[in-house]
């Protein structure tokens, strides 16, 4: 009996980026014609993220000896050496080579490490991806790269310059994923918010948000991935006021929240900024749900430094949070500055889950008693217009809206009865 090709496997790490540029690489490996094949695409912005990459190589090789794997994506770009170290390791792939066809087509014959400048790079390939294995949500590179530097990150030299891709070419991309079953779409990007001055007509998000919802009137649901508020544009507020169709929740890159550690982590807002800027989006669309990510333990953060930080989650009414112990990384600024003793760094990492997990709570036990709308992805759960999770005893498919009362909680999952499937 003749042996069925082995999988196609690919491991991703980080960012909703990653998430879709890890479907293209696999359609690639494939139409190059591989098969018993792992593709680890690696996450560079914590030290702990390149930790796991390595840790999940050395697993993948014990559990299959005979397949090929081929590391690349951001921690490949940014430190190659580390796994061209790691003799598990058979191929290592830069940005430009893995959303390269001939780099598949010529995998057994190119060296071991193939890595280019991307700071070189002048346009994003953009993915064209048919469809999505959940059916449900779906994931539109519109960005790619960083021209900022702040002290902590090391992603710009992983990604390379900002660059965008066209509106008409992410329209297009929007409509094959709405054609193929896809209720919700979500924009990707590094630096999501300076999208468009690379562009004929310097368009900015906002306008590329308001062509997408205008051209693709069969597009239910349009999401943002994470934003910097301070480069929200004027367009962008009216939209996100005005077009129900694009989700009441937004995912801030705030980092931080007290104004000295933010201008050592040359970021570009201030403490006042995010909190005005949350108080102005919800005064425009009441009932907007924000998330945020925030490092702990930045290099020089006194006690009271941190405290700032820890109240703005309630100054800025936050509920979807991530938490970064700071990582040094090094070539950043930041990893040259007074390190703080990593049991403070922990334990203050661990003061920001913790309310974290209280402010989610609250956020949850608000909904109780309001009607949501829950697109539905797998087992009857799925997420409401502000992104909470929530289950349902409705025998609804996955990809159909259902809509009904929150009755309660159930753990960190609102429970919803009564539920019509929506029209």
């Amino acid at each position: 009996m003749k042996k069925s090709p082995a999988p196609i496997d690919v491991v991703t790490f980080g960012c909703r980026l990653n998430a879709l540029e890890s479907e293209n690489v696999r359609a690639l490996a494939s139409a190059a014609g591989h098969d018993d094949i792992v593709i680890v695409n690696t996450c560079a912005v914590t030290a702990e993220a390149v930790r796991q990459a390595r840790q999940t190589i050395r697993r993948i090789r014990r559990e299959r000896p005979d397949a090929t794997i081929v590391a690349t994506g951001c921690a490949a770009q940014t430190e190659p050496e580390t796994f061209t170290a790691m003799a598990e390791v058979d191929h290592i792939a830069g940005q430009s080579e893995k959303i390269s066809p001939a780099f598949w087509h010529g995998l057994a014959k190119d060296e071991r490490v193939v890595v280019s400048d991307v700071m070189q790079l002048t346009e994003t390939a953009e993915h064209m991806v048919d469809a999505f294995a959940s059916r449900t949500r779906a994931f539109v590179e519109v960005q790619n790269g960083c021209d900022h530097r702040c002290t902590f990150c090391i992603i710009p030299y992983g990604r390379g310059p900002s660059r965008s891709v066209p509106m008409g070419r992410v329209v297009d991309q929007v409509k094959r994923l709405v054609a193929a079953g896809h209720a919700e779409v979500v924009l990707t990007g590094v630096d999501l918010t300076s999208y468009g001055p690379d562009l004929p007509g310097n368009p900015s998000l906002g306008d590329l948000v308001g062509r997408i919802l205008t051209l693709v009137p069969d597009l239910a649901r349009l999401r943002l991935s994470s934003i910097d508020s301070i480069e929200a544009d004027p367009a962008l507020l009216d939209v996100f006021a005005s077009e129900p169709r694009l989700m009441p929740h937004l995912h801030l890159s705030l980092q931080a929240g007290d104004d000295m550690i933010l201008k050592r982590m040359k970021r570009r807002h201030l403490r006042h900024d995010a909190v005005r800027f949350c108080a102005d989006v919800r005064a425009r669309r009441p009932g907007t749900t924000f998330g945020a990510d925030i490092i702990a333990g930045f290099p020089t953060e006194t006690e009271a430094m941190f405290e700032n930080t820890l109240a703005i989650i309630a100054d800025c009414g936050l509920s979807h949070i991530h938490v970064f112990p700071f990582s040094p990384r090094a070539g950043t600024p930041a990893a040259r500055m007074p390190q703080l003793p990593r049991p403070v760094v922990k334990e203050r990492a661990a003061r920001l889950r913790e309310a974290a997990d209280a402010a989610m709570a609250t956020t949850l036990s608000a909904a109780v008693g309001t009607t949501a709308e829950v697109l539905v992805e797998e087992d009857g759960r799925g997420r409401t217009e502000t992104y909470l999770p929530a289950s349902t005893s409705a025998a609804a498919a996955p990809g159909s809206f259902v809509t009904g009362r929150v009755t309660g909680i159930a753990g960190s999952v609102l429970t919803i009865e009564s539920m019509a499937e929506a029209a």
